[in-house]
């Protein structure tokens, strides 16, 4: 069952949270595109663009990638998964290093979009754990110049996972200190 949330951003911002439960209920590919469109809005440098996406609903290929990777167990719950992927030949100067930031950016944008929309996602890294990096590669068959930066579960939350207020002053250093 859909449902959208109206929130503004700064709301949407503060109530971000890591989700590791779902319901099993299946996103509607409706709202994969939402979340993806938001994914591609994200900044890149100099507007060259290093991002790819693998959208997984396999269940067989969401239990092997929760086998292999320490970090998405919570895969297979979730239901769909979006595995960001960078280009560093596609994005400015050629860079891994512009390219890994890029994705970042849309990385996070596919978080804020899933909590606007209702839904629960968490970030699980792939990169720059080789051993997972390669494991992906294998099992999506993803080419070696492109570099699998992370898995995002997105499902439907079954728990009551809160946002963490991570605040803190003592992080802000003004121009005149």
């Amino acid at each position: 069952m859909e449902k959208l949330m109206i929130k503004d951003t700064l709301t949407i911002i503060a109530e971000r949270k890591s989700v590791r439960r779902f319901t099993g209920e299946q996103v509607s590919k409706e709202n994969i595109y939402k979340i993806l469109r938001a994914a591609m809005a994200a900044p890149a440098a100099i507007h060259m663009i290093p991002w790819k996406f693998i959208v997984l609903t396999d269940k067989i290929k969401l239990q092997t990638l929760a086998d292999g990777l320490p970090f998405a167990k919570m895969l297979p719950g979730a239901g769909t998964g979006i595995i960001v992927c960078a280009v560093p030949k596609d994005a400015a100067m050629g860079s891994e290093e512009f390219a890994i930031l890029d994705c970042a950016c849309a990385s996070e944008n596919i978080l804020l979009a899933a909590e606007a929309l209702g839904l629960g996602a968490v970030w699980t890294a792939i990169y720059p754990n080789k051993e997972s990096e390669e494991f992906v590669r294998k099992v999506l068959n993803i080419p070696s110049h492109v570099i699998p930066l992370n898995l995002i579960p997105v499902g439907y939350p079954a728990g009551d996972e809160k946002p963490k207020d991570k605040f803190d002053d003592g992080n802000i250093h003004w121009e005149n200190w």
